[in-house]
């Protein structure tokens, strides 16, 4: 399929560098969810502050920014000290940010925390933000691994957050814009009964999305490798105890996330039997509920090759998989290479218009570029975007996250310790 369409870059600029908070995060790590919106003209995009001598885990504080007529401004710095970037999101003319703030005292390495969502006004910038508390079922035991995913309806002026709960489950709760919580619940992780032992598999890094109360959540396997033959070969490699498993992809709905109720889980792709690798990158549900998925993937661990699995090929691919009431409608590999070939892209994320299209934004290769998916799901010829400074890692004003469908992609990305923005306009022809 030939392209129909041109991507223009009209902006691309320094945001703030970071220093490393060596705490196991970053502020890229809040996979799956976004660090930047729009609101009307007005983009918004949140950062981390790694805090001075401060120890980890506990040593950064959150940001916002706001980039209006003038360029770039920080309109906020938290205090509570955190370990994971804050994910954003946009309701309105209101923005909000999920932070996690810890309730230990300085330089505790680890220990209970807090999570809030601050609301900031985007007609009143400059004004405080109120802070919420969401209202849980019981009173959870979180911490700073939070792993969470906080996720907006923007039409239907609805949010909701998750947060895991060691290996066992997420809490979640719904919130709306009168500052109200309907609902809360838990969602149990898969079971693992074809394990050695079997155990529930630990659901991390999702794409999630609200859409009129419907709620759909994709992600990936987090657990301790399950396997013990392959768990001993990795101890005398690396001398650690622990390794985990980043395999099998898995999804689930509710109809109604105010019931409650879920779904049984179903395995959208495996790699569990040559110990490979996959990684969530997006999600898109249109309006006929036919869930677009998209994600990394590769073919096995290449250190367990040569004694478990010898004549296995490597290969890399960038997957992408339609799913409606729990059925795998459609599934193909948009790029995949073999070893000796240059990587398939690594990061991707969708883009649709208010015509209805839907692209595809990704990383490839030390360059990015955009395709189009058609309605059958074939992918177009991609178009290079021409930045001057590619980004390897990246989040982007999705519906998702409130943003409105649009013709004009915000992305903000990192490059060597350092957050970029780049605006890059979509001219939809035929």
């Amino acid at each position: 399929m030939n392209p129909g369409f041109t991507a223009t870059v009209e902006v691309e600029e320094e945001l703030y560098r970071y220093q490393p908070a060596d705490n196991g995060a970053g502020p890229m790590w809040c996979h799956g969810n976004t660090s930047i919106v729009r609101v009307g003209e007005q983009v918004f995009a949140s950062g981390l502050e790694t805090l001075e001598g401060a120890k980890p885990l506990h040593n950064c504080v959150p940001l916002l920014f706001r980039r209006g007529e003038g360029g770039w401004e920080r309109l906020y710095r938290g205090e509570g000290r955190t370990r994971e970037p804050s994910p954003l999101a946009c309701l309105g003319d209101r923005v909000l940010l999920s932070v996690n703030p810890t309730l230990t005292p300085l330089d505790t390495y680890s220990g209970p925390a807090q999570p809030q969502i601050l609301s900031f006004s985007a007609t009143a910038p400059g004004c405080p933000p109120r802070t919420l508390l969401p209202g849980w079922q019981g009173t959870p035991a979180f911490s700073e691994h939070s792993y969470r995913s906080f996720v907006a309806d923007g039409p239907a002026g609805e949010m909701i957050l998750f947060q895991n709960i060691d290996y066992t489950h997420a809490e979640w709760a719904l919130g709306n814009n009168q500052d109200q919580w309907p609902a809360q619940g838990q969602l149990a992780w898969p079971w693992g009964r074809e394990y050695e032992e079997p155990q529930p598999i630990r659901v991390c890094y999702p794409a999630v999305q609200l859409k009129g109360r419907a709620l759909y959540f994709c992600g990936v396997s987090d657990i301790t490798e399950p396997y013990k033959d392959w768990r001993e070969h990795k101890l005398a490699l690396t001398g650690r105890k622990w390794d985990y498993d980043f395999r099998r992809l898995f999804f689930t709905w509710s109809d109604e996330i105010t019931s409650g109720q879920f779904h049984q889980w179903i395995e959208v792709s495996s790699r569990d039997r040559t110990a490979g690798w996959i990684f969530p990158l997006d999600m898109w549900v249109g309006p006929d509920r036919r869930v677009h998925i998209l994600w990394s993937e590769r073919a096995l661990d290449e250190r367990l090759r040569e004694k478990f699995f010898p004549l296995e090929r490597q290969s890399t691919a960038l997957n992408y998989a339609v799913v409606r009431d729990g059925v795998v409608l459609e599934r193909r590999a948009l790029q995949v290479s073999f070893e000796g070939e240059a990587p398939a892209a690594d990061r991707a994320r969708f883009q649709a218009t208010p015509a209805g299209r839907l692209f595809v934004f990704y990383h490839q290769a030390g360059g990015n570029y955009l395709l189009e998916i058609a309605p059958d799901g074939v992918p177009s010829q991609p178009v290079p975007v021409p930045l001057s400074q590619p980004l390897g890692s990246f989040f982007t004003a999705t519906e998702r996250g409130g943003s409105s469908p649009s013709n004009i992609l915000d992305v903000l990305g990192e490059k060597d310790h350092t957050l970029r923005y780049a605006r890059i306009r979509i001219a939809e022809g035929r």
